[in-house]
């Protein structure tokens, strides 16, 4: 699992579509509506608390994900579910391709039911174009407020010409008519969240799945917002009362076939070795340990308490509890992954390379695991007295597979570019540079080097058409 703010891949980033635009008046009103989330998105705390990276938790959020896309008509648009590492209660979208979770979303959800809930109603927006009206909503807003704008200005000239102090007067003017414009945008705002709630509810009754779980978030909002929301003015919200929400949907949602049906066993204790592998890695190891006591020998707990383990005392404390939780679980393929991941990050890279095997060999539709693993066979590789034409091989191998999915991986293209250096394949580890700095935005820089890629190549060639990509290329996509 990469910790927040790690350069594992930081996918899209959300500086592009969440930049911070408070100054004052109708500018806020942009910032409020630039996301559309179940709560109220944070860009200031999303780009503090950085992405979180681990193939265990994706797996199982696409898990969650995936019938509720299908029936959405989603499934080819490749929606990405992306985790902040923010302790808040929030989730969130910026376009039609990415959703955000705070993983204290995940961390206060009891049952998978109650993420899949939210999932659904973040596809609702997604489903419904909501992100692209509000756009035309807000751009709308801007053109009435500027229009307002021109309107006081020329009729505060006018009477200075005349010799009248109409600025005061103008002032309010403009105010007040910037304060309807806001109201505007938010009260479309609502409006888009109280359709995603009924497209929540049409996609979990079509996935024969329980609304229960919706129900439960929106009671936790509604409780945690009782006191802040008291004297609240409901007109300059931009999202209905939690109250009012529950109240909208509690009919419908019980009156489904599905109302009571319960999530599957299975998917419950994978929701729990999620929470309990949150915690292991972000909670305070004495929290940990309160957390899940020694007393309780449920795998998650061990799991947790494994983690907490050796944050707090090291490999020594960590490799007994892991191994035990391998014997139980031979084909965990996670299990074996951990062990992998904490060996390499202790300096033991050898060590590490037999678990990060296996675990790749469980699991080989993981990237992520690949690139952990193509990452100690090349620690591994340098260390090594002489150059190890085998395991640069297997390097380059694994890279190559995990970056057709993993396709924005900084970190990713600058290990091949070194693997592509100790074989002395100049071309390649130019063009593996070049995207390693396209994807980190030093544009400039990966221009430079497919250039440079492109005079060894042969014209014409697939990775002389690549590095002729770059040159053409604006941005990274990403």
């Amino acid at each position: 699992m990469a910790e927040p703010g790690t350069n594992v891949n930081r996918g899209p980033e959300i500086k592009h579509r969440l930049h911070s635009q408070c100054a004052r008046g109708l500018r806020c009103v942009l910032t409020i509506v630039l996301a559309v989330s179940l709560f109220t998105a944070s860009a200031t705390s999303a780009r503090a608390a950085g992405l979180i990276r681990d193939a265990e938790i994706e797996s199982l959020l696409r898990d969650y994900a995936r019938p509720i896309f299908k029936v959405a008509g989603l499934s080819r648009q490749n929606v990405r579910i992306h985790l902040i590492g923010a302790r808040s209660f929030n989730a969130f979208v910026v376009d039609g391709r990415n959703m955000f979770f705070h993983v204290g979303t995940l961390m206060r959800s009891d049952t998978p039911n109650q993420v899949i809930g939210v999932i659904a109603h973040e596809t609702g927006h997604i489903a419904g174009g909501h992100l692209s009206r509000l756009r035309q909503a807000v751009s709308s807003a801007q053109t009435t407020s500027l229009m307002l704008r021109v309107l006081i200005l020329a009729a505060t000239a006018a009477g200075a010409a005349a010799g009248a102090n109409v600025g005061a007067a103008g002032a309010g003017a403009l105010l007040g008519g910037e304060g309807l414009t806001q109201r505007h945008v938010l009260s479309y705002r609502r409006a888009e969240e109280a359709s995603a709630d009924q497209a929540a509810l049409s996609y979990l009754n079509a996935t024969r799945q329980s609304a229960k779980g919706m129900l439960t978030t929106f009671r936790y909002l509604a409780d945690q917002n009782l006191s802040s929301l008291k004297y609240a003015d409901p007109y300059v919200q931009s999202h209905p009362f939690p109250q009012q929400r529950i109240a909208n949907l509690r009919e419908k949602a019980r009156s489904s076939p599905y109302f009571e049906k319960r999530d599957p066993g299975i998917l419950q204790i994978r929701h729990d070795m999620m929470r309990a592998k949150l915690s292991g890695f972000l909670d305070n190891p004495q929290t940990v340990l309160n957390r899940y006591p020694i007393s309780d020998q449920s795998t998650p707990a061990r799991y947790a308490r494994a983690i907490a383990s050796y944050r707090r005392s090291g490999l020594g404390a960590f490799l007994p509890q892991i191994d035990a939780l391998i014997q139980q679980q031979p084909d965990n393929p996670y299990f074996q992954e951990l062990k992998g991941q904490f060996l390499f990050k202790s300096g033991e890279s050898r060590r590490a390379i037999p678990s990060l095997r296996t675990a790749v060999q469980l699991a080989p539709d993981e990237p992520l695991i690949r690139l952990l693993l193509a990452q100690a066979l090349l620690a591994a590789a340098q260390n090594a007295q002489q150059t190890n034409a085998a395991l640069v091989d297997e390097v380059i191998s694994h890279l190559r597979r995990a970056l057709v999915k993993e396709t924005c991986s900084a970190s990713g293209y600058r290990q091949l570019a070194t693997a592509y250096g100790m074989k002395r394949d100049t071309a390649n580890a130019m063009l593996a540079s070049a995207y390693a700095y396209q994807y980190e935005g030093k544009t400039a820089l990966a221009k430079r080097q497919a250039q440079d890629a492109k005079k060894i190549f042969s014209p014409g060639s697939r990775n002389w058409l690549k590095a002729d990509d770059i040159l053409k290329v604006k941005s990274s996509g990403c």
